[in-house]
């Protein structure tokens, strides 16, 4: 919506080209580096060639995801020893993306976020549990309580539908809009 009305650039996560991704959810153990390993390298390419070539075109880019969700999922989804490894490998691919100029994280509660797995109908999707999806966002929030460099927005969206309701998308377009301090914010829309 936002491309369509302000003609930025827009990067949007190319999860289903990853073919480890069924695999891992039938058997996670197994699969974890593999998948991770694949993500990585898929998201820092897609970063590296939207973010680090000159556009004169769009004033600004809107991504719906932000790399540091590599590091986040894989501390979720390997052993200790392979995330050191992961880690090592991830900060020196970091190392080379900017940082963002405001992180907005559309919350949803976990119920909500199982219903909408469910209506997807992605059959390898059928076997994560509302416990993996509590222990991701948990990580989410606590990676953002340590960021002080730019702002983080955490926005609750249990009762705001901004794709069918223009209202919503107007405040929506607003809030992101401000001007914030570095940190977390939280905010909810009360509808």
């Amino acid at each position: 919506m936002l491309k369509n009305e302000y003609n930025c650039r827009l990067i949007l996560e190319e999860f289903g080209d990853n073919p480890f991704l069924p695999l891992f959810y039938e058997d996670p153990k197994r699969f974890a580096f593999t998948v991770e390993l694949f993500f990585m390298t898929e998201r820092h390419e897609q970063m590296e060639r939207n973010l680090l070539n000159q556009d004169l075109f769009h004033q600004f880019t809107v991504a719906d995801y932000t790399f540091v969700k590599t590091l986040l999922f894989a501390s979720k989804n390997l052993t200790q020893e392979k995330f050191r490894l992961f880690q090592k490998m991830f900060q020196v691919l970091n190392q080379s993306l900017p940082r963002p100029d405001i992180l907005v994280y559309f919350h949803r509660n976990v119920d909500l976020l199982m219903e909408n797995i469910r209506k997807r109908g992605r059959s390898y999707e059928k076997h994560i549990t509302a416990d993996y999806l509590t222990e991701i966002q948990n990580s989410y929030f606590e990676y953002f309580r340590n960021i002080l460099s730019f702002p983080i927005l955490i926005i609750d969206l249990n009762t705001i539908d901004f794709v069918d309701n223009p209202n919503h998308y107007e405040q929506l377009k607003y809030i992101i809009s401000k001007n914030y301090n570095p940190g977390v914010h939280r905010i909810s829309l009360s509808m």
